[in-house]
């Protein structure tokens, strides 16, 4: 027994400073350091396996660095915003691009994503799953030249096969047809299931996250962004993915709420280009680069009636600066009156705790609304912890009741609009690729205005006195799941 307990020590004295060099060995904040350090010593060995595949950073992998790969479009899609931007000076159907608060958001994304500022877009809501899968089978159905789709979940369902039934339709007739897609979040999908759309011409790819899991340990780093681009004319973003669960009730999430957008303008330029970049990325040298053509950035119809001016941001683990969550801190820090935000995930860092906690401080009113119910059991219980947290600090808090919230969307002070694919939690901001439209328009914002206000009457605003008859063993999850937060 001696024997057997010096060894068991001996073990344990190395895994521990194991655990220490290897959290220690690369920068990384405090709050994911501490998460990886209690499950490298309190799971000894299997922590080490698990870090392999989810911890490692992604710095070091010049084949990876997507952010800073050749852009495929952007020179010419700043040329043609200034000869948008030439037949209409006065910009007359645009709004709020001249405001203080527009001006810094504007400023930071240039400086910060080189994201040009696109004018005189369409745009049209969607909060509805069915909605907005007809209006882009309608939009594909009409392609002429080509159909470009990069999606998170792209489900083998019944919804997943009529999408993808219809992407080998088009590519019968000859269209350039291309998909995008992260198998991590794709259940059942495979070679197989591709077969009769490749062997029509289309062309699939896993996102580069998905090649070489085993050597390049990238488990934890995910294809988050949700496009469609059409014949370089329309585009599609938001939070919905390809599935049944995004269009009919189901009995694990009930009604899906979410929020998509309809582009036409130059706001889709940055979308085909954001596609291109990642297309390039995950073919490879061996694959067919997508290079420029003009069909693929197409001039936006001069008749057309739009008046939003838009900022398409990308971020990534990719990139060493969380973009999209300091645009969304300077977002909230300008606010004047308002921020309503929507996010199924609400597991924040402290930086941005604190930008919430300073802005309720300060008289904005700050409202935040997430779902009812888990899609992933550690992720609800941490969201719950810091809902209950800013509960205190006087942030309000909606609780949807209707179904499941998806929604990744922000508007302030009626002015400005982020909607995406980011949500606000950790991993979000650090590990997966995102994509989200900031819009500058006060007709738009309105909108999404009217929208909160809707979605408020399916909610329950937490109060203090909910908080204060949770179970200890319900607050026991929220704790512990916390602990976690960082890695979640």
């Amino acid at each position: 027994m001696n024997i057997v307990l010096t060894v068991f020590i001996i073990l344990l004295i190395f895994n521990t400073v194991g655990a220490i060099v290897t959290v220690f060995h690369r920068p990384r904040n405090i709050a994911s350091t501490l998460a990886w350090l209690m499950v490298l010593v309190l799971l000894p060995g299997v922590g080490f396996l698990m870090y392999a595949f989810l911890g490692r950073g992604l710095a070091q992998e010049k084949i990876f660095d997507i952010s800073h790969g050749e852009h495929v479009g952007l020179q010419h899609m700043k040329q043609m915003i200034l000869k948008d931007d030439q037949a209409d000076p006065d910009n007359q159907r645009s709004d709020h691009t001249t405001t203080h608060t527009a001006r810094q958001l504007i400023r930071y994304f240039v400086n910060a994503e080189d994201a040009p500022l696109t004018k005189r877009n369409l745009v049209q809501v969607y909060t509805d799953g069915q909605a907005q899968i007809q209006a882009i089978f309608a939009d594909i159905r009409a392609a002429k030249e080509t159909v470009h789709v990069e999606y998170y979940a792209f489900f083998n369902d019944n919804i997943g096969n009529q999408f993808l039934d219809l992407l080998t339709e088009k590519a019968k007739e000859g269209l350039e047809v291309r998909l995008i897609y992260d198998p991590w979040g794709s259940p059942h999908t495979s070679r197989r299931w591709f077969r009769d759309y490749e062997a029509a011409g289309g062309q699939v790819y896993p996102f580069i996250t998905a090649q070489n899991v085993v050597a390049k340990t990238r488990l934890n780093y995910h294809l988050h962004r949700k496009i469609v681009v059409v014949d370089g004319r329309i585009g599609y973003t938001g939070g919905f993915n390809v599935g049944d669960q995004y269009v009919e009730p189901t009995k694990k999430f009930g009604y899906w709420r979410d929020t998509q957008i309809r582009l036409e303008g130059t706001a889709v330029l940055s979308l085909q280009e954001r596609f291109a970049m990642d297309w390039n990325a995950s073919v490879g040298r061996d694959g067919q680069l997508l290079t420029f053509q003009p069909k693929y950035f197409r001039h936006p119809d001069p008749n057309l009636d739009g008046h939003a001016n838009i900022q398409t941001v990308s971020d990534g683990p990719d990139s060493t600066a969380q973009i999209l969550k300091g645009g969304m801190m300077r977002m909230i820090m300008l606010a004047e009156k308002s921020v309503w935000i929507q996010t199924p995930y609400l597991i924040p860092d402290d930086s941005m705790i604190d930008t919430l906690m300073i802005a309720a401080a300060s008289g904005v009113d700050v409202r935040i609304m997430i779902p009812d119910r888990p899609d992933h059991p550690f992720i609800y219980r941490a969201t719950q912890y810091y809902a209950n947290i800013l509960t205190y600090t006087g942030v309000k808090i909606y609780i949807y009741n209707k179904g499941f919230i998806h929604a990744k969307t922000a508007v302030m002070d009626n002015k400005v609009v982020s909607v995406g694919s980011m949500n606000q939690d950790i991993r979000s901001y650090a590990l997966n690729f995102e994509a989200n439209c900031f819009i500058y328009d006060s007709r738009v914002s309105q909108q999404f205005t009217d929208i909160f206000k809707a979605d408020i009457n399916d909610s329950t605003l937490l109060t203090r006195e909910m908080i204060s008859q949770q179970s200890r063993w319900l607050r026991f999850k929220q704790y512990f799941s916390r602990l976690l937060s960082p890695i979640l």
